[in-house]
């Protein structure tokens, strides 16, 4: 059954198709909104709006935004721009009817940068929007907002801010994620079709980088290590030792479990434990696999010394993270920062580069997966779509709609270069300067 949020374009009904081009003629909410839509966009409208009365305005046929409620205008009056708009579309007050990617594309193009209603309100719209009862106190926001409390980046802090986001339903996340349960960039390499099989490119090839190929019973530490899927990996395929650790219980549980059944307790120790916690000797490799965005700018410094303690002599880092050119903190009036990943940060390649430096190491290689991981964001958009009712009967129509806008709008920034992915490999110089790296990349391919 398809999901309430996207469907094929529908035939126009016959009262709507007088009212498609002329949205000042008669009463009703287009009428009403027009002027606010003009103000928002600077002119009319990219994409058609349906109204809960049966109005429209924009183009006649084509991707359209259904406004179903009242309630989301008055949203987008008090919480103007994308909060306000993405609240009322996980509330179900705004639904879009088409091809939700190229949507959400057209609206990012055509809406200003910054935007600000008040006293540049024109009076007219004012006076509709109060007949038709869209002006009124503000709403109390969708129930799914987080709101970590403490010291920013705190233990106890970054802890409610990873289990906001991954202690939402472990099979809630094996219906997205597919059988791989990996939650990250996959890496389509030639030949490589399936998302599952994508993943495990991607999981070789850090274990490739990280120089596992070289030798059995290397100690690898897995940090933010999800649901266990790269220490599988690891240990199955190089006969690594692996410590996992992650902040959310969730994920701790089902990465047991994986590994209590692969029958590999004695060579991977998943712990529900703090990065800054770890002292427990010297590890051969590090992976940190989309666990960067966490930690935040302020934290580098320690996060990278953190790292460095914990690798011996030719050690390497392999640090894969989303990046922005001159780095992007998530605010607070963000959908991302409020549903998805409070407190996150997208920090630029080249100040991790530095950072990475600063802490003592060495950096050898960087790697951009842009369009991989847009490639993967589609394929996990397509998961949702195709199991919804699933989904919406774990976790609820409202996270599932979290879920599908913000994984379907982070496609399109991957696609358009407003955010990149980079991996970057760092070693540990040995005595007199050994890196202990191969000659050439040719050996992770």
């Amino acid at each position: 059954m398809r999901s309430d949020l996207i469907s094929g374009p529908r035939p126009l009904r016959p009262q709507q198709q007088p009212r498609a081009h002329d949205p000042g003629s008669g009463a009703g909410a287009a009428t009403a909104i027009a002027p606010l839509l003009r103000l928002f966009f600077g002119g009319p409208p990219p994409v058609r709006f349906e109204f809960w009365d049966g109005t429209a305005l924009g183009p006649p046929e084509g991707d359209t935004v259904q406004v179903r409620s009242p309630d989301a205008v008055r949203r987008l009056l008090w919480a103007p721009g994308e909060l306000g708009l993405a609240r009322a579309f996980v509330m179900g007050e705004i639904v879009f009817d088409g091809d939700i990617f190229e949507l959400l594309a057209t609206l990012h193009s055509a809406s200003p940068d910054r935007l600000h209603i008040g006293s540049s309100l024109p009076w007219q719209a004012m006076q509709a929007a109060r007949r038709l009862g869209v002006i009124g106190r503000p709403l109390s926001p969708p129930p799914e907002e987080a709101a970590p409390r403490g010291r920013l980046h705190s233990r106890g802090r970054d802890a409610q801010a990873v289990q906001h986001h991954y202690d939402v339903s472990n099979d809630f996340y094996a219906t997205v994620l597919g059988p791989a349960m990996t939650y990250s960039c996959a890496r389509f390499a030639p030949g490589v079709e399936t998302l599952e099989a994508a993943q495990e490119s991607k999981h070789d090839l850090v274990c490739r980088k990280l120089g596992l190929a070289e030798g059995s019973g290397q100690r690898v530490l897995d940090v933010g290590c999800g649901w266990g899927s790269f220490a599988l990996h690891a240990a199955q395929h190089y006969g690594a030792s692996v410590v996992g650790v992650t902040l959310s219980p969730a994920q701790a549980r089902w990465g047991r479990d994986r590994v209590a059944a692969a029958g590999l307790e004695d060579q991977i120790d998943i712990r529900l434990q703090d990065y800054r916690d770890l002292h427990d000797g010297t590890f051969d490799g590090i992976a940190s696999v989309g666990m960067f965005e966490h930690v935040g700018s302020t934290k580098s410094a320690e996060y990278f010394a953190t790292m460095r303690r914990l690798l011996g002599p030719e050690g390497r880092l392999l640090n894969h993270a989303i990046s922005s050119v001159g780095g992007s903190r998530i605010g607070q009036r963000t959908f991302i920062g409020r549903y998805v990943f409070p407190d996150g940060e997208l920090i630029d390649v080249g100040q991790v580069v530095l950072s990475m430096e600063e802490a003592g190491f060495e950096v050898r290689d960087l790697e951009s997966l842009r369009e991989h991981y847009a490639k993967t964001l589609r394929a996990w958009v397509a998961n949702l779509q195709r199991h919804w009712d699933t989904a919406v009967a774990e976790v609820g129509v409202r996270r599932a709609r979290v879920w599908q806008l913000y994984m379907a709008a982070s496609a399109n920034g991957f696609e358009d270069g407003g955010i990149s992915i980079h991996q970057v490999l760092g070693v540990v110089p040995g005595p007199e300067g050994r890196s202990g790296m191969p000659a050439t990349r040719s050996a992770w391919g």
